[in-house]
């Protein structure tokens, strides 16, 4: 038996020491780590951390802690100071409810009268027609929850440290999300959002048009500061009578002490001119606000500088990455870089973040029970993402960074991937390709469309990334394949179960590869292994679990599985359509649906019917990599879950978005065919075998 050196035992701890100096980053920046401040500090510790070595030594790690600590106290202490603010949709259509008893009487009266106006109720939509505002939700309290207070109890929906927007998306309204608010804008009267059509407003590319208002109410420090507004706003002045005053430009009013502790509200009804409001602090606030940023940024700094260790050159690639991912959610979408956007009604993300509110006060509320059902007793829709926006706003409060920050990996899993069968000169101009060139998206390996869907709030790009984060795991760094250890395993198979908890659609190339990998495993004595594989791909029988629980029956996954809506071409209308050829029916229906699905099938996530031949031949490939009487069988594992996951498309419905990850590992064994076979066809050695052009270990 030998004896680990010491370096050998140092390279084994490091994955575990760099989590331990990101929890410290994190606990000296503070959470919900929600702004554009923080989060910025929290992707350069990611990767510093990540691409460096952490010190093993005990006192570094002392020291760390105890500049944490600091960094707590000095927060705490040098706090700046909070404005109290409470924001929801305004909606009336009966007297009585949540508004009315909760907010002043004559703050109501006004805002009724401006709602009444916009939308006059003998014009307003029919409550029994499916989409019509009448006909869902109303506010069940005078001010809305909001996720950035969690653990704060805020007096209304949560504090502040300053005012400053001329766009609600950026003022970041959680409510706006709400599963109660789920209107078709084709049919309500009170719409949802409109889509700003110019390409050059990045920054501003939707406009809430729900009737909404905020309320803010200053301490006793704020006396002497400007608060500067366009738009309506209502002044509270004494016996809680309140001043209607309107700008239609940006004009100020300085706070005196009659205004400590009343209530100014922006009004958002009539939305003409739009509201924007900002508040301009006095020097001592703006000092305060400097030395509460000042502690997390050198805190954070410090910790780094105690114990990570690393060159220059080796955070070039990651920044590179990163600076190419944020320039294309940008242009893609630029709320999904820290504003909260109207999701578009009847859309997923709407549906997901929707439950996850609800789940949320639920949790606030201490009832786990409830939270832990998440909204379905038997799910219908698919589980895990809901369960993720939780943890994302747990940690990120009211901002989708934490969607963003698995978005920022997805280069880096890509990277990974091309690593780990192809040369360093093949694999970065194909991750370079994929990230910066959109040209992919004909073939359904651009980043771009991966930001799309998840800007959008759907569940896909987040599992995509949790698959391609075990398939790394699994498959190991080198041709040598994964080494025999329980740790890498078990969080490859946890990553799996994730992914398949978020899109379960994905579950034929998990259970090939998992398979697969087991297998080999037990044939290889790898006895670590094999175990860390089950024992982390165990939560996916959480699934089940929660369906017997909570709904009495053994559902499991999904009730939607064998749904007409997406299992739109069962084997059944196949065995139809096999009948109809049989007698010479080329022209029957059963003929005609399967030719569409196949046509569908072929078209890939580009859904031009055009790209069907190149597809077609990438099918080829990946059967001829399958049947390779070749050494690397973790390619030829890869090729068969490919192929297995591509049957998908015979079956199902076949909108883009369901296959990017089936098409992307295509594209992968494609590219890994052409370095070691089709280049050599395209030169004329046809002789020259596969398996001589790159020599591989077993699995």
């Amino acid at each position: 038996m030998t004896t680990a050196s010491p370096s050998e035992r140092e390279a084994k701890l490091q994955p575990w020491l760099k989590v331990a100096a990101l929890v410290l980053a994190i606990a000296a920046l503070g959470l919900p780590i929600n702004d554009l401040f923080r989060y910025p500090l929290l992707v350069v510790s990611v990767v510093l951390i990540a691409a460096g070595r952490v010190s093993i030594r005990f006192v570094p790690w002392l020291a760390a802690i105890a500049v944490v600590a600091l960094c707590v106290v000095g927060q705490s202490v040098f706090t700046a100071p909070r404005i109290e603010e409470g924001h929801n949709v305004f909606l009336v259509d009966r007297p009585g409810g949540a508004l009315e008893a909760g907010l002043p009487a004559e703050v109501f009266r006004l805002m009724a009268r401006e709602f009444d106006q916009r939308y006059p109720p003998q014009r307003r939509c029919d409550p029994r027609i499916d989409g019509c505002w009448r006909g869902q939700a109303f506010p069940t309290k005078p001010f809305a929850f909001s996720a950035d207070a969690i653990g704060a109890h805020p007096r209304y929906s949560r504090r502040v440290t300053g005012i400053d927007f001329s766009d609600p998306v950026w003022l970041r309204l959680g409510f706006i999300n709400e599963r109660g608010y789920n209107w078709n804008s084709e049919v309500s009267d009170v719409k949802r959002d409109s889509r700003e059509r110019q390409f050059w407003a990045f920054a501003h590319r939707w406009r809430l048009e729900m009737p909404w208002f905020v309320m803010y109410r200053f301490p006793a420090e704020f006396v002497g500061s400007e608060l500067c507004w366009r738009g309506e706003v209502l002044w509270e002045r004494a016996n809680e009578r309140f001043e209607a005053i309107s700008h239609d430009s940006l004009q100020c009013r300085t706070l005196a002490a009659d205004d400590v502790g009343r209530k100014i509200f922006g009004v958002a009804i009539n939305q003409e001119p739009p509201l924007a409001m900002r508040l301009e602090p006095t020097a001592k606030i703006r000092l305060g606000r400097l030395l509460e940023g000042a502690f997390a940024l050198i805190g954070c700094a410090i910790i780094l500088a105690l114990l990570v260790r690393m060159r220059s050159r080796d955070a070039a690639l990651p920044f590179a990455l990163i600076a190419i991912t944020l320039l294309v959610a940008f242009f893609t979408d630029a709320s999904f870089i820290g504003g909260v956007r109207p999701f578009d009604s009847g859309d997923d993300g709407l549906v997901y973040d929707g439950f996850a509110r609800s789940m949320l006060r639920e949790l606030v509320n201490g009832d786990f029970a409830s939270a832990l059902e998440g909204g379905e007793p038997v799910f219908y829709f698919t589980p895990g993402m809901r369960y993720l926006r939780v943890i994302e706003h747990l940690v990120f409060g009211e901002t989708y960074l934490g969607y963003l920050s698995l978005i920022l990996a997805l280069p880096f899993l890509v990277l990974a991937m091309f690593r780990r069968f192809l040369p360093e000169s093949w694999a970065l101009p194909l991750t370079f390709m994929f990230a910066a060139i959109p040209i992919g998206v004909l073939f359904g390996s651009s980043l771009v469309q991966y930001v799309k869907w998840a800007a959008r709030g759907f569940a896909d790009p987040a599992a995509y990334v949790f698959f391609l984060a075990g398939f790394v795991l699994l498959i190991g760094r080198s041709e040598e394949g994964p080494a025999n250890r329980f740790a890498a395993a078990l969080f490859a198979g946890l990553a799996f179960a994730l992914a398949l908890f978020v899109r379960p659609n994905i579950a034929p190339a998990i259970v090939v590869l998992l398979g697969g990998a087991g297998v080999a495993a037990l044939w290889q004595q790898q006895y670590r292994r094999a175990p860390g594989l089950a024992l982390g791909f165990l939560p996916v029988l959480g699934m089940p679990l929660h369906n017997w629980i909570y709904g009495g029956v053994l559902v499991p996954v999904t009730t939607t599985a064998a749904h007409p809506g997406a299992l739109v071409m069962p084997p059944s209308a196949y065995l139809a359509a096999v009948s109809e050829l049989m007698h010479l029916d080329f022209a029957g229906a059963h003929v005609r649906r399967a030719l569409e699905q196949i046509a569908g099938w072929l078209a890939g996530p580009s859904e031009y019917v055009a790209m069907a031949p190149l597809n077609a031949a990438a099918l080829v490939v990946l059967v001829r990599v399958a049947l390779w009487p070749q050494r690397d069988g973790w390619l030829r594992l890869t090729a068969w879950a490919t192929l297995v996951q591509q049957c998908v498309g015979l079956f199902y419905a076949t909108p883009g978005r369901y296959y990017y990850l089936t098409w992307l590992l295509t594209f992968l064994i494609v590219a890994v065919w052409i370095h070691r076979e089709g280049l050599a066809i395209l030169r004329g050695n046809f002789k020259k075998p596969f398996s001589s052009a790159s020599s591989s270990a077993p699995m």
